[in-house]
Order: C-alpha cells, then sequence, then structure tokens
C-alpha cells in the first residue's frame, strides 16, 4: 500500500514529536533566560520573538497554493447580484419610492399577477376583457382607486423625468392592490 497504513491522508507533522519537544525546550528556556535577564520586559521579547520565528517557520514548511488558487484567493470580491427575496424586497422599495421605479419594475409584476389570477381563477383574459377585470378586482366602492395604478391601459410606454421625481405607489395603496389580488 505505498507505506501509507489505511488511511489515505498524508500527514506532514507525521514524526516530528522529537524536534516539536525540543523547540519547546529551547522556547522554554529562553524565556526563562530572557526572565532573569531582563525581567517581565525580557520575557516579553523572548515571547514575541519566538512567536515571529514560529509563524515563519511555518510559513516556510506550509505548502504553496498553486498559481491559479493564489490569484483567486487575492482577487476582491465582487458585489453579488441581488436575487430572491432580496430583490424583490428592493423593487417594492423603489416603487414606492419613485414613480418611475414603479411603472417600470413593479407594475408589470402586479399587472402580470393580475393577469394571472384573473385567467386561472375566472377565465378572464386581462388584456381582452379590462372592464370584466376591473369589475373584479374592484368589488368594493373603495377599491375603484386601485384599478388606475394597475390598469394595462393607463400604464406609461416611456418614462418621463418628472416620473423620477415623483414618489411611486404609497404603501397603503399597494397593501390594499395586494390583498385583493390575493383574494380575487
Amino acid at each position: 500500500m505505498d507505506g501509507l497504513s489505511g488511511d489515505e491522508t498524508v500527514r506532514p507533522w507525521r514524526g516530528t514529536k522529537p524536534e516539536l519537544a525540543m523547540s519547546a525546550v529551547l522556547v522554554a528556556a529562553a524565556c526563562v533566560a530572557g526572565y532573569v535577564m531582563a525581567g517581565w520586559m525580557g520575557l516579553a521579547v523572548v515571547v514575541t520573538v519566538a512567536a515571529a520565528l514560529a509563524l515563519a517557520v511555518l510559513r516556510a514548511l506550509l505548502p504553496k497554493l498553486p498559481p491559479e488558487a493564489a490569484r483567486t484567493a487575492r482577487k476582491k470580491p465582487t458585489a453579488r447580484a441581488l436575487g430572491g427575496y432580496a430583490q424583490r424586497r428592493y423593487v417594492v422599495e423603489t416603487g414606492i419610492g419613485s414613480l418611475a421605479a414603479y411603472n417600470g419594475e413593479l407594475r408589470p409584476v402586479l399587472e402580470h399577477l393580475l393577469a394571472a389570477r384573473l385567467a386561472q381563477r375566472h377565465g378572464v383574459h386581462l388584456y381582452q376583457d379590462p372592464a370584466t377585470a376591473r369589475a373584479l378586482l374592484c368589488r368594493d366602492p373603495r377599491d375603484a382607486d386601485l384599478w388606475a395604478w394597475i390598469d394595462p391601459a393607463s400604464r406609461p410606454k416611456e418614462s418621463s423625468r418628472g416620473q423620477a421625481e415623483r414618489n411611486g405607489i404609497p404603501r397603503r395603496t399597494l397593501a390594499r392592490l395586494v390583498d385583493r389580488l390575493e383574494n380575487l
């Protein structure tokens, strides 16, 4: 078995107990000598020098990374694209803060949800029969203002400069709209 026992793991520190024990005795003797010669300051200097030497020796003894792995380890991490919940939360928050963001990002999502809900549960096509869609969404007279936020016919084809500065959908209106979509 090529000199390895049943364990295939290579252990670089195997058989180094005598050397490690001698190093520990040498460091202990140096610590005692430093304390005897200069007190606590001498001891502190010896411990610091011994630790620095130990780190230098370990760095020299440890295996080197392949060049590709070393390059990737040195690279700065790049920003990850938002995904999942964080992305959806960002879309909602920007849709509340800016009318342009609402019309560009959040409104199409809500409109798609409305179209899917109407088709699945009521057999109504949002784009072919918007009057029936509006009647189903706005059953209660207090929900009549919701239609303006989701009406496909009133969606701007492109955003204007003034929309970026105006607030988007109010939180309460968005909550009512989502509630109506869930109960539709």
